[in-house]
């Protein structure tokens, strides 16, 4: 199959073949870049959660160190939070700040993602559309009296192409999209497990009011 027959086939199915094409070159490149940058952000910050699940405690300076380490992963921004806010020593608000920080990096992880949600149902649509063209230029010279029955069942054979084409577009970004979402998932997880290693070694238990904090002295009141 050459250049030539290529783009007669292109041409017979009312140039599908070409948007395929572009769908297909769009589809991987959407599929290499999720893919590496999950990877990265999921190996690193596997490590991340490694050296901080080891730490008893952990100071600023370690909490520096570990932003240093983590660079540009998203979980150097909870490390962030929890050293930028050493005046949020009660649970329940250095969690409700690490959650807003979650929260906020989650429509990275997915970025682009519909793209691949949007190819696995147009690519069968663009080859259902391109096999009827074809079948519609096959069958066209049966009206005429022209063409040999050989001829139009080579038509239709070739049209099948665009069919093909896009069932093929469609299995491969079910696959990968199904992959990638799974690893957005994991890596929403490492960050939800990162919150909850800061929140046990970050803050203290909130503080009680100075009666509580001194039985004496409520033996004292009672006493008078």
């Amino acid at each position: 199959m050459n250049l030539q027959h290529v783009n007669e086939l292109a041409a017979s199915s009312g140039g599908t073949l070409y948007l395929m094409l572009l769908l297909l070159l769009i589809t991987l490149t959407v599929i290499i870049e999720r893919s590496w940058f999950l990877y990265r952000s999921m190996s690193g910050g596997r490590a991340v959660n490694e050296r901080v699940e080891t730490l008893p405690r952990l100071r600023n300076d370690l909490l520096q160190n570990e932003i240093e380490r983590a660079g540009s992963l998203p979980h150097a921004t909870l490390l962030k939070v929890a050293l930028s806010n050493p005046e949020m020593n009660e649970r329940q608000v250095l969690a409700d700040r690490l959650e807003e920080s979650i929260l906020h990096a989650i429509p990275k992880f997915d970025r682009s993602l519909w793209i691949l949600d949007t190819a696995v149902t147009l690519a069968p649509l663009l080859g259902l559309f391109g096999t009827i063209v074809g079948m519609f230029n096959a069958f066209s010279g049966l009206g005429q009296g022209s063409a040999v029955p050989t001829q139009v069942t080579g038509g239709v054979a070739e049209a099948l192409i665009a069919t093909a084409g896009g069932l093929f577009i469609a299995m491969l970004g079910l696959v990968c999209l199904n992959s990638l979402n799974t690893r957005v998932r994991l890596l929403v997880h490492q960050l939800e497990t990162l919150k909850q290693m800061l929140i046990n070694r970050c803050a203290h238990m909130p503080m009680r009011d100075n009666a509580s904090n001194h039985p004496n002295m409520v033996v004292a009141r009672t006493g008078t």
